[in-house]
């Protein structure tokens, strides 16, 4: 039976989990020809490559569930950037300074609903010159596979190695139990980090049942007057199951969670000389 307290003894992450917590792996990404940071204590943005992938169902997936369907190709054309994490405590801050002020400046920020997350990127974007904006599931899917076509970016399976989520497929507790830092765990093949697990993540687009109609263009799925906005990229308190790259989710637009953020993208590549 699925543990349901999360401070239950039980629950305890394993030593081992528990000694990797805490050393990010992600100063590589600092010197990366395709990285930058608009300013000190900004987001560390990282360019998409141009392509095209499947988005949606992964053939074989006993997971996939009808939202997920059909599965079809999308084109992400160039001169498109996500952040390389989750915006952080520490970074919204700089926003909003009385946020969550006992938490650590590098954890994930969580307990931001979508227009929180909305605001953020049209603070950042008066601050710095650079339209910024929320990712859009296709951007969000695309970096998250970051050339893959398993259910996981590493492939068939995560294990708690891999990704912070908190129960195995059985219900056995195996995970951290709280967000843990940005950059704990081992970056995509992208070089972005934390897609699976740790927290879920704002989409731009509102939602949508299934991918029938879906633009194949890269484009966000927007409809006026709807509330839902959609979710990605499974959380710390998650199943591995809702970790996978086509998961999807909604929540009203209002909603505050302690397991959902977001991270930034902009098609504003210009450089900042050029004002």
């Amino acid at each position: 039976m699925m543990c349901e307290m999360l401070h239950n003894p039980e629950c305890r992450a394993p030593s081992w989990l528990e000694g990797a917590l805490g050393r990010p792996r992600a100063e590589a990404v600092l010197g990366a020809p395709n990285a930058w940071r608009d300013a000190d204590g900004l987001p560390l943005m990282l360019e998409l490559p141009a392509g095209e992938f499947v988005m949606g169902e992964n053939a074989g997936d006993k997971f996939a569930n009808d939202t997920e369907r059909p599965a079809h190709r999308v084109r992400i054309p160039p001169g498109r950037a996500l952040g390389c994490f989750p915006v952080t405590v520490g970074e919204f801050r700089r926003f909003r300074p009385g946020h969550a002020p006992e938490e650590a400046a590098d954890l994930p920020v969580v307990r931001v609903n979508w227009p929180d997350a909305s605001a953020y990127c049209a603070w950042l974007s008066a601050q710095t010159g650079r339209a910024y904006r929320l990712p859009n599931e296709a951007e969000w899917e695309y970096a998250c596979r970051a050339g893959s076509r398993t259910p996981f970016a590493n492939g068939d399976e995560m294990t708690p190695a891999q990704a912070n989520f908190l129960y195995d497929e059985n219900g056995r507790c195996i995970g951290a139990g709280r967000r843990v830092r940005v950059g704990t765990y081992a970056p995509n093949a992208f070089g972005f980090y934390d897609f699976h697990g740790n927290v879920s993540e704002w989409a731009a687009d509102t939602w949508h049942p299934n991918y029938l109609d879906a633009p194949g263009d890269g484009r966000a799925w927007v409809e006026t007057g709807v509330d839902r906005r959609v979710v990605r990229g499974g959380a710390w308190d998650y199943l591995p199951r809702l970790l996978r790259s086509a998961w999807r989710d909604w929540r009203p637009a209002e909603q505050r969670a302690d397991n959902i953020g977001f991270r930034v993208a902009t098609s504003d590549l210009k450089p900042l000389n050029e004002g």
